[in-house]
C-alpha cells in the first residue's frame, strides 16, 4: 500500500505530491467559462472534469434556460449524485440562495445580502458524513457585490505544512472545531458536533472542515491550533495568487470539491427581483487526479 502524502511521518510521499500538486497549476490555466450546452454536454463535460482534477474548481457558463433539474442532471455526468440536502433546500435537493427573511432571522447568512466568512460547506457536520462538493448557478445576481472568493483546500493545507508541520497535526485532532447545536424556538435543528479540521477519507482524499465564524464556535486552546488559524487567516485575507475570485453573472456557475469559500456582501434595490442562486451540495467527490 502506497504511503499518504497527508500523513506527516512520509515526507517523501509529501514532496512527491507537493511537487506534482504545483505542476498542476503552471500555466494559469483558466478555471472558468467552459461554455455548456445542456443540449449537446459531452465535450463541455469532459473539459469541466479535467479543470476539477486540475483546480478542484471548475466554472462553466450557459445561455440555456437552468432550473434545479439541468444543475443536477449536469453534476450527475460529473458523477455528483449523493445529495447532502438543507432543511430548506426544495423537494429535489437544490436550495435557492436569496434574500429570505425567515432564514436570515435564524442566522442563516447564505439566505441574505450579508457577507460570508470563509468556510467549507457542511462544516456543522458530523465528521462521519462529510460533504465533498458542491454546485451553484447563478440565476440573476445582485445590483451590486455578491463576489465569491475561493481557495483550494489542498493548498491551502500545502501552505501551513510547508510552514508548520505541527500546526496540520494540531488541526487533525478529533477534538480540534467544535459547532454548538443549532436551536430555533426551543426545536433542535442540527445537534452539537466536534471534529478536525484536516481529515483524510477513505478514498485517501484530504477533506477539510473550517469556518471563520467568530460566534457559537468552541476551537481548541492549544496554542498551535491559534498560530494555524492566523496564519490562514493571513492567506484568506491578503491578495495571495492561489485566492481565486469571480462574481457570478446570470447562466454562470461553479462546480467545486468541498473547497474554502466565501462571498461579499450585496445589495438590490427595494422591490425587484434580487439576487437568486440554485445551491446542490453533495457527499461525493468531484473527478480528481491521482492521489
Amino acid at each position: 500500500m502506497s504511503e499518504s502524502p497527508f500523513d506527516l511521518d512520509s515526507p517523501r510521499a509529501y514532496r512527491a505530491w507537493r511537487g506534482a500538486r504545483l505542476r498542476r497549476l503552471e500555466g494559469g490555466a483558466e478555471w472558468r467559462g467552459t461554455p455548456f450546452d445542456p443540449a449537446a454536454p459531452a465535450a463541455a463535460l469532459e473539459r469541466l472534469a479535467g479543470t476539477l482534477a486540475r483546480a478542484n474548481v471548475a466554472g462553466y457558463s450557459s445561455a440555456a434556460a437552468f432550473d434545479p433539474g439541468t444543475l443536477l442532471t449536469l453534476c450527475a455526468a460529473l458523477a455528483l449524485r449523493r445529495l447532502d440536502a438543507h432543511y430548506l433546500a426544495g423537494a429535489d435537493g437544490v436550495a435557492t440562495l436569496s434574500d429570505r427573511p425567515q432564514a436570515r432571522a435564524e442566522g442563516l447568512i447564505p439566505y441574505s445580502p450579508r457577507a460570508l466568512n470563509w468556510h467549507t460547506d457542511g462544516y456543522y457536520h458530523d465528521p462521519s458524513r462529510p460533504v465533498r462538493a458542491f454546485a451553484l448557478h447563478c440565476v440573476r445576481p445582485a445590483a451590486s457585490g455578491g463576489e465569491n472568493r475561493l481557495l483550494d483546500h489542498e493548498l491551502a493545507y500545502l501552505l501551513l505544512r510547508d510552514r508548520e508541520p505541527r500546526w496540520i497535526a494540531a488541526l487533525s485532532r478529533p477534538d480540534v472545531l467544535g459547532i454548538p447545536a443549532h436551536v430555533v424556538d426551543g426545536r433542535e435543528r442540527r445537534p452539537a458536533v466536534r471534529g478536525p479540521v484536516f481529515a483524510v477519507l477513505a478514498d485517501g482524499r484530504l477533506h477539510m472542515r473550517y469556518t471563520e465564524r467568530t460566534r457559537n464556535v468552541a476551537w481548541s486552546a492549544d496554542p498551535a491550533v491559534t498560530e494555524a488559524r492566523a496564519c490562514l487567516a493571513e492567506t484568506l485575507r491578503g491578495d495571495h495568487p492561489y485566492v481565486l475570485s469571480h462574481r457570478l453573472q446570470a447562466g454562470e456557475g461553479i462546480v467545486a470539491a468541498n473547497v474554502l469559500h466565501c462571498r461579499t456582501a450585496f445589495a438590490d434595490p427595494p422591490g425587484v427581483a434580487g439576487r437568486t442562486l440554485y445551491r446542490a451540495r453533495f457527499l461525493d467527490p468531484t473527478p480528481g487526479a491521482t492521489r
